[in-house]
């Protein structure tokens, strides 16, 4: 009952964030340069053309009639109709969210495999030579840019080596096996980021949880280190990491719009990125509107969690 509680006042919550989120965008579209009348009307259009496709778009009303009339529309769930394809933009982005989904969760398998054992490795290491490789790895990994990653894999792993595909996308349906192929090594170039600032909160929460008065009764009555890292150490260590992860899947769901446009995946960054230079202004709200639904379910899991791993939390 109180977790049913904590979800009806966190989805209420959420409302006015989209609201705001919707708000924002619609303003920043409005007030970059360029009339998203003129792309429809064609490229040699009259100015009467010109006017008549800002008219059936709804675009000669006031901006707060605009917004108005939007948001009516997302409330029947509907956002609207792309001003160049005239598609649905519910239908544009469901044909594409997958590619994006299998891209993120590709990236944050990646991360946690790598940055858990190196983490945990460097924290029962502490002060090592490898110890101090570990953090100087995960320091470059921070730096180095996703687009520069991604054009030296496809470089050398996918054109010199041939190991991989470049680019492309199959759906999981169509080829489970090519479908995993064609998202390693994008899912490789923004793991190594999420990698990185991982390792380095679990090494940091492994290292205090470590020093704890019950982990060196643990070590008395006799434990294997292993049996007190699994046992004890990794779940009382998962909070903060947890937080970080949440906030690199959100990293993520940006990050894909660089590595679509690397990799020539269709997906709903690259959708985005096309929107922009359409000024289709349905579809970049829409992508708005459910990245950000994406980001506070994510926000939701990662509160619940903490229940999980912290039976104090689960009892407030």
């Amino acid at each position: 009952m109180n977790a049913l509680r904590y979800l009806g006042k966190r989805a209420v919550s959420t409302v006015p964030m989209l609201l705001l989120v919707g708000l924002i965008t619609f303003l920043l579209i409005h007030i970059t340069p360029g009339d998203p009348a003129s792309v429809v009307a064609g490229e040699n259009a009259s100015d009467a053309a010109i006017e008549d496709a800002r008219r059936r778009l709804g675009l000669d009303q006031p901006f707060l009639v605009q917004f108005w009339t939007w948001l009516v529309n997302v409330l029947h769930g509907e956002l609207g109709t792309s001003f160049t394809s005239g598609k649905p933009v519910t239908e544009l982005i469901l044909d594409r969210m997958p590619t994006t989904l299998s891209l993120t969760a590709g990236a944050t398998l990646i991360g946690l495999l790598i940055a858990v054992p190196l983490g945990v490795f460097a924290a029962t290491q502490r002060g090592s030579w490898l110890d101090r490789i570990t953090i100087f790895g995960t320091s470059l990994g921070i730096a180095a840019p996703e687009f520069f990653i991604g054009l030296l894999l496809v470089l050398v792993v996918a054109l010199q080596l041939g190991w991989l595909p470049a680019t492309g996308y199959i759906p999981f349906a169509e080829d489970p096996v090519e479908w995993a192929l064609r998202l390693i090594l994008p899912s490789i170039t923004l793991g190594l980021g999420v990698a990185a600032e991982l390792a380095r909160q679990v090494r940091g929460a492994m290292i205090d949880v470590l020093s704890r008065d019950y982990i060196q009764t643990a070590r008395a009555k006799g434990l294997s280190t292993g049996s007190i890292i699994i046992k004890h150490g990794l779940k009382n260590a998962a909070i903060p990491v947890v937080t970080v992860l949440g906030l690199q899947i959100r990293r993520l769901l940006g990050g894909t719009v660089i590595v679509e446009q690397i990799f020539a995946m269709n997906g709903v960054g690259s959708l985005a990125v096309r929107a922009v230079f359409l000024r289709d202004l349905p579809v970049l709200l829409g992508v708005a509107l459910t990245t950000a639904v994406i980001v506070l379910l994510i926000n939701l899991i990662v509160d619940m969690s903490y229940g999980y791993f912290d039976p104090k939390v689960r009892a407030g």
